[in-house]
């Protein structure tokens, strides 16, 4: 089974965080949730070029998963 890793991705929105797009991802993978989360302020200090009205992180999984019944699913 593969290690699970996540990843940050740089996300542009509009006014209300509404209708985001991801713009961009981080390179850097994470362990854990909580150390991408930790990062997070971080990496949107580095990405204050993007032009829209809100910048957001949001941290998902990203690396192959075997799901319960030993079928394989391809997160991120």
């Amino acid at each position: 089974m593969e290690p699970v890793f996540f990843v940050m991705a740089i996300l542009g929105c509009g006014d209300a965080q509404e209708m985001c797009t991801e713009v961009r991802v981080e390179p850097t993978r994470y362990a854990t949730i909580q150390q991408c989360r930790a990062a997070a302020p971080a990496a949107l200090a580095r990405h204050t070029d993007l032009s829209y009205p809100v910048i957001s992180a949001a941290c998902r999984r990203d690396g192959m998963e075997v799901a319960v019944r030993g079928v394989a699913a391809l997160h991120g």
